[in-house]
């Protein structure tokens, strides 16, 4: 008995050491600025830009990206149901009438999943094959892997929008982004399990 319960808590151990390292690698993966506005990244044109609801300064970007002409249409997945494009304009203070044609609301998604999923489905009644992905920074990898998953054909562009709220320096000493940061690491691994047992059931 002694001796099973020194392997366990080895592999406890073990195992509490590489989660607690694929963290640090996690919050240093977490892009520190904004795209460079003059890169050629971030100057590539796409059939759509998509904004996941959720955080603060996305849609402004999304927005920022659309009147620009840096696609053709805008989707904004996650809107909750009641909420119209006008009025979603007026918050942004836009103009309503200078790009209402342009924007597309989802209201079925209820999470990253669902983004994806809804994100695709019209994605394809477009016929369109790019998008440009606005979300939060520290959102950002967990979200090209669902996008991957639900839409595997298709081309995303990353363009994260840096939280004002979540200090990336020093992160630890910030209870608030170390709670943030834990909690999407681990919804992250969870989807890399989810990606894995998919291939390997495809194969």
């Amino acid at each position: 008995m002694a001796r099973v319960a020194v392997r366990l808590a080895v592999a406890a151990l073990l195992l509490g050491g590489l989660w607690a390292g694929g963290l640090a690698w996690f919050a240093a993966d977490v892009p520190r600025n904004a795209p460079d506005p003059a890169g050629a990244e971030a100057q590539r044109q796409t059939d759509a830009v998509v904004v996941l609801t959720g955080g603060s300064g996305r849609l402004g970007t999304g927005l920022e990206l659309l009147a620009a002409g840096q696609a053709k249409k805008l989707f904004v997945s996650g809107v909750y149901d009641g909420v119209e494009v006008q009025e979603l304009l007026k918050l942004s203070r836009r103009r309503p009438h200078d790009m209402e044609c342009c924007i597309t609301l989802g209201y079925t998604a209820d999470s990253t999943i669902g983004n994806a999923y809804e994100t695709a489905d019209w994605m394809r009644e477009q016929g369109f094959r790019s998008l440009r992905l606005v979300t939060a920074n520290y959102h950002m990898r967990r979200s090209l892997l669902e996008f991957h998953m639900a839409m595997p054909d298709m081309e995303v562009i990353p363009h994260p929008v840096v939280a004002p709220t979540v200090h990336l320096a020093d992160w630890w000493m910030w209870p608030g982004t170390a709670n943030l940061l834990m909690n999407e690491y681990n919804k992250l691994l969870l989807a890399y399990g989810r990606y894995l047992i998919g291939r390997a059931l495809g194969d």
